[in-house]
């Protein structure tokens, strides 16, 4: 038993495990869910969901994988829990798309084969949107030559630093930057 006087194994009146129930907006839409309460974001996105888009990498926030915007920052699905986002926008990669179909950041990594196997292509694309809001912003970054201007300018490296926590296993890299440069001009003509 623990201190608080809860055997943590504790369950509900039925014989199984508490559940909570939760109403998560994502993508536009509020879908209400019952979970355990220790499901990650990425679980009730992937199982309850079943929006397949988000990729279950190496589920200790190093990969990338599974990044999703949140209240538009990129955020790791797999390291926050499903039941601490009620009130937040949360968007993946199925949610992105633009007014004429793909968002220009789709669009670019398809023009520029920003994508071998494609696994970690949804979370690459979610944290170049929420990186480009960064940007937008006027936040500086370790590879920001000037960090006391307002304007921030996109280069190779800049664009290289603030990707460095999406993992691309095949080494896309070029192409992944190429994507992005473009995206950031809005994709593709």
């Amino acid at each position: 038993m623990s201190d608080s006087g809860t055997d943590p194994t504790e369950r509900g009146q039925d014989g199984g495990d508490r559940l909570a129930p939760i109403k998560l907006s994502v993508n536009g839409q509020v879908r209400q869910l019952e979970v355990d309460p220790r499901t990650s974001l990425l679980d009730a996105l992937r199982e309850h969901l079943r929006l397949s888009g988000t990729k279950k990498g190496c589920d200790h926030g190093q990969c990338g994988a599974c990044t999703v915007l949140i209240n538009g920052r990129r955020v790791y699905s797999c390291l926050t829990l499903a039941v601490m986002h009620e009130d937040d926008e949360i968007v993946t990669v199925e949610g992105l798309d633009g007014v004429k179909g793909l968002h220009p950041m789709q669009r670019a990594f398809v023009e520029h084969d920003g994508f071998q196997c494609g696994y970690c292509t949804p979370g690459q694309i979610c944290s170049a949107v929420g990186m480009l809001s960064e940007v937008e912003a006027g936040w500086p970054s370790h590879a920001t030559a000037d960090v006391a201007s307002s304007r921030i300018e996109l280069s190779d490296e800049e664009i290289r630093e603030r990707m460095s926590g999406n993992i691309c296993r095949c080494a896309a890299y070029p192409n992944i930057v190429a994507a992005i440069r473009d995206g950031a001009q809005g994709g593709p003509a």
